[in-house]
């Protein structure tokens, strides 16, 4: 098993993309701690992993710094060790420039961004202590690219490149891989309020012909977080089927 006996963080793990890579990682022996902000898909989840491997439920707002270092602790009672942290929660509040709330551009940015932040702080000095462990950040093509009608999102997933090559060199030298993923389009509960015509110029312009799959996403997570990219620091992998080429 590629993770056999790791420990992982994944939030937003109660649906989606978190959930397919919870799912992954736990056939590929890691225990996992399912944290998500709702309790009922975070419960599914969890009842999932339990029919194949081991984890928990962990309710968790990665806006709360005091829930993310209850989690940490209540992690390392458990398990005593954290090995992997998946920063996969998101949301998009989409507005035109003129039409965006400020209080949209908040909750992306808090929760996106800074919650990222959040995450990683709470798991670092772990990983420090540890001399090991490998921090993977949700960005976006949007991040790279930029998107009408997104410039929260936008500017959330670029702040997450950044900060994912910063701290890519300042932990490396502590035995800790940081690299980001870049989804394009890919089928969530996310998507579902997406109008049909939006999604078939999406498949349109993918060079692949078809929208991504969580578990595209969730593979690439695995690739990343296993020991086959331990010489892989600092990189952006883009997941979307040739979008950006």
């Amino acid at each position: 098993m590629r993770l056999d006996n790791k420990v992982a963080i994944i939030t937003g793990a109660g649906s989606g993309i978190g959930r397919e890579t919870a799912l992954l990682f736990a056939k590929e022996g890691a225990k996992i701690v399912v944290a998500d902000i709702y309790e009922k898909g975070g419960e599914e989840t969890a009842s999932l992993i339990k029919k194949i491997g081991e984890g928990y439920f962990a309710k968790v707002d990665v806006t709360k710094r005091e829930e993310l270092f209850q989690t940490v602790g209540n992690t390392l009672n458990k398990y005593g060790k954290i090995d992997i942290l998946i920063n996969n929660a998101g949301i998009t509040q989409d507005a035109l420039l003129q039409k965006m709330k400020e209080q949209q551009w908040d909750n992306v940015i808090n929760i996106n961004l800074k919650g990222c932040f959040n995450c990683i702080q709470a798991v670092s000095g772990t990983m420090i202590n540890q001399g090991s462990g490998v921090i993977i950040n949700a960005s976006s093509v949007v991040g790279l690219y930029g998107n009408i009608g997104q410039t929260n999102y936008a500017a959330a997933k670029a702040g997450l490149i950044g900060m994912t090559k910063a701290l890519a060199k300042e932990l490396g030298r502590k035995g800790i891989r940081v690299n980001a993923v870049a989804p394009g389009f890919i089928v969530t509960p996310m998507t579902t309020n997406v109008p049909e015509k939006v999604l078939q110029t999406m498949r349109d312009k993918t060079p692949l012909g078809r929208l991504g799959d969580p578990l595209d996403v969730a593979y690439a997570y695995l690739y990343l977080a296993s020991d086959e990219a331990k010489f892989i620091n600092g990189a952006v992998l883009s997941v979307d089927g040739g979008l950006v080429i």
